[in-house]
């Protein structure tokens, strides 16, 4: 019967060439990651994490309690706030922090890995699974997600080892360990709140594979022995889980449910069957994508009914030649199925597709947890007259290798769907031509779709993106000189469309008279739905000033004027059938022309 950390009754000598192959692997998986890591860049959400670092001190509310489409996480924030300020819109910086949490992940599995091994060979199945396992391969890619996940996966393997050494060593340093972890982890994903839970599962099941579950209270003896001899961690961890829900409940409320039972049957066999099966065996070897939307797995039918296959043979046979493991495999099957719950009801609808599940970017920490079954089950011992069925070495080696060699496939197959990216080059040819910016403001505008969904509003505009490398008055409402940033980063001369059209005045000399500070309505020559539009503005000043523009309905807009007969365009948000124009600056005389109301556009 194995116990708790039994590795450490070996001398440090002993254990080395296993911590040494360990350490060996990790930083194989290193140089890998440090590839896909490579192969990317800034996507989606991560532009918006870069312009409100940007644009907000680092220890403000606007910044750290920001609700980010319902994700409560402060310190993530912190981290793109620094990373940011030390290298604005520079993938390196990004690059760095993804490889430095892999590091603290991988070595947090290692130390959960050893304490329920031991230094023995049989710790290298567990940790080359995770290592390289691609089920935790898109949230690392994705910096966003990666500053949720990567995190996460650090504190389970960290507190589900602080759980099993206060279970078995009663110091109190583990609970105060778990607990200031768990805190930490709360404060980067709020997912983390399965972190005790999944901590207390781990321990009783190691109790109970070490016991004799045979007799009828095993089982619960099991639950007594961890509640009583962990109490300072669970007591410590629910008080932390009190005080979080009352700081996310302020800072995010509470999202309603877009899903229904119907349609939860087609994405919870989707993320299973195509997802996390096929990547249990290094799956799932080919990834779908349709720009601008990340990868998900599309494996081979006839390769998931392999991948199925190999799961029901392993399961049934470490059922059959070790003690104790059903419970193991039990606990598996409710964790996939309690993970994969919250993530339909929450983020599926009519207008999702049943894809995202099959992205996998959501269930990274199920490398962790089914790295530790693997251990827990290494950990029970074998029944009586199966040994012959139990894999030696020269047999363990051979899978451990094919296995190895099929999730680099599917390394190989993601970075290749991964790494097309339009922001790369969008990105990379704004902030060229904005070194160059002459001091001549331009007009805001969104930045293209596929850098930035218009469903992100107003954080898809070009000054909050861009706003770590921009100057003051880089962007603005208005301009005297029109130009637009394309679709590949170029600045250009632009021009408004004639949607509608400013009608002349009966004054032939003046046009519209400006002046004072009551509203003179513009008409135009039709009526203007609620949206963004550019009016130029054909005027004729008596001195430098400011006018203060605005639809019918809309926002009013400030627009400087200079003396003399020349042209500003306003960027304007709503509707009507007239323009509103006023003057801010006394004794500001201004006569104002004809001119297109519109969409604001370029040549292509």
């Amino acid at each position: 019967m194995h116990r708790l950390g039994g590795g450490t009754r070996g001398r440090f000598g002993s254990a080395s060439p296993v911590i040494v192959a360990a350490a060996c692997l990790i930083l194989l998986q290193l140089a890998l990651r440090g590839w896909v890591a490579g192969s990317g860049y800034f996507y989606w959400d991560d532009l918006i994490l870069v312009g409100r670092a940007g644009r907000y001190p680092l220890f403000s509310t606007d910044l750290l309690l920001h609700d980010h489409d319902g994700h409560f996480m402060p310190l993530a924030f912190v981290t793109a706030w620094v990373v940011t300020e030390v290298a604005p819109l520079a993938w390196a910086g990004p690059v760095l922090t993804l490889l430095v949490w892999q590091l603290a992940v991988s070595l947090s599995v290692l130390r959960v890995l050893f304490v329920l091994l031991g230094a023995r060979w049989t710790l290298l199945v567990p940790l080359t699974f995770f290592l390289f396992s691609p089920v935790t391969l898109p949230a690392f890619a994705w910096w966003s997600a990666a500053l949720n996940a990567l995190p996460l996966q650090f504190a389970l393997a960290w507190v589900i080892g602080d759980a099993l050494l206060l279970v078995r060593s009663g110091r109190r340093r583990y609970a105060v360990s778990g607990t200031v972890v768990l805190v930490i982890a709360l404060l980067f994903f709020e997912k983390s709140v399965i972190i005790p839970f999944v901590a207390f599962a781990v321990a009783v099941l190691a109790h109970y594979v070490d016991g004799r579950p045979h007799h009828v209270d095993g089982r619960h003896s099991a639950i007594r022995v961890v509640a009583r001899r962990g109490a300072r961690l669970w007591v410590g961890s629910g008080l932390v889980l009190l005080c979080w829900l009352a700081g996310y409940l302020t800072v995010v409320g509470v999202s309603g449910v877009h899903n229904n039972p119907l349609g939860m049957r087609d994405w919870l066999p989707n993320a299973t069957s195509l997802g996390m099966v096929p990547a249990l065996v290094g799956g799932p070897w080919r990834w779908e994508r349709w720009l601008p939307a990340a990868p998900w797995a599309d494996p081979p039918g006839a390769a998931v009914a392999a991948a199925w296959i190999i799961l029901i043979s392993v399961v049934a046979l470490s059922v059959y030649a070790r003690r104790s493991v059903w419970p193991v495999w039990l606990f598996a099957a409710v964790y996939v199925l309690l993970m994969q719950v919250p993530v339909a009801l929450v983020r599926g609808g009519p207008n999702t597709a049943a894809e995202l599940m099959q992205s996998l970017r959501y269930f990274a920490d199920f490398g962790v947890t089914l790295s530790v079954v693997g251990a827990l089950i290494l950990r029970a011992s074998p029944r009586e007259h199966t040994q012959r069925l139990l894999l030696g070495p020269r047999a363990a080696i051979p899978l451990m290798v094919l296995f190895v060699v099929s999730s680099l496939c599917s390394t190989y197959t993601f970075v290749r769907s991964w790494s097309p990216s339009p922001t790369k080059t969008y990105v990379a040819n704004v902030k060229s031509a904005l070194e160059h910016w002459d001091g001549v403001p331009l007009l805001e505008q969104e930045v293209p779709w596929d850098v930035l969904n218009p469903l992100a509003y107003p954080q898809n505009l070009a000054s909050q993106v861009f706003s770590p490398i921009t100057a003051p008055g880089t962007f603005a409402d208005s301009t005297p000189h029109l130009r637009m940033i394309t679709d590949t980063g170029a600045i250009v001369e632009a021009q408004v469309w004639w949607n509608r059209r400013i009608i002349p005045a009966p004054d032939p000399h003046c046009g519209y008279r400006i002046h004072g500070g009551d509203p003179v309505p513009i008409d135009l020559d039709g009526p203007m739905f609620e949206h963004e539009w550019t009016a130029q503005l054909n005027y004729l000043a008596n001195r430098d000033g400011q006018l203060a523009v605005a639809f019918e309905h809309g926002k009013t807009v400030a627009a400087p004027v200079r003396q003399g007969l020349n042209t500003v365009f306003v960027r304007l948000v709503g509707s009507g059938s007239a323009l509103r124009i006023s003057s801010r600056t006394e004794g500001l005389v201004v006569c104002i022309g004809s001119g297109p109301v519109g969409v604001a556009s370029y040549d292509n």
